[in-house]
């Protein structure tokens, strides 16, 4: 059977991980538990035994793993504003290319449905991998509703 992993708990080790790649920021999940781990440079707790071992623990995946950066920014602009397609793909060519875009995408009045795209692309890619991963997830948020 399956692990159960609670799927607020697993985008949040992603958001970790995503966040503080400069960090060493890590997150895992405990295949035979459903426990995620957070290990970084600010987390105080002490790391579990075997952590190291890929057959108790699967590392979660960053944002940069899961190709949700510059490609899907741009796969947004195509679909929602493709006049500024031309803009976007050079904004991504420099340094700060992040912030600039979300400049972008406010002065175009898209800031919103950008944030809300991103979000559901990565808990698409979240649940693609927890699947490969033979991890099920509890999705509690929705079932309080």
């Amino acid at each position: 059977m399956a692990a159960v992993v609670k799927f607020a708990e697993l985008v949040e080790a992603h958001d970790w991980v995503s966040g503080g790649e400069q960090f060493e920021a890590e997150a895992f999940v405990n295949r035979s538990t459903g426990e995620v781990v957070l290990v970084g440079v600010t987390e105080d707790e002490e790391e579990p035994a075997g952590l190291g071992d890929s057959e108790l623990y699967v590392a979660v995946p960053s944002k940069r793993e899961l190709d949700l950066g510059r490609s899907l920014a741009l796969q947004f602009v195509r679909e929602q504003i493709p006049e500024v397609s031309a803009r976007a793909d050079q904004i991504f060519k420099r340094r700060g290319a992040y912030s600039q875009f979300k400049s972008l995408l406010d002065a175009a009045g898209q800031l919103g449905a950008w944030y809300e795209y991103e979000a559901t692309e990565v808990q698409k890619s979240l649940r693609e991998w927890a699947s490969e991963n033979r991890l099920a997830l509890d999705d509690e948020e929705k079932n309080e509703g």
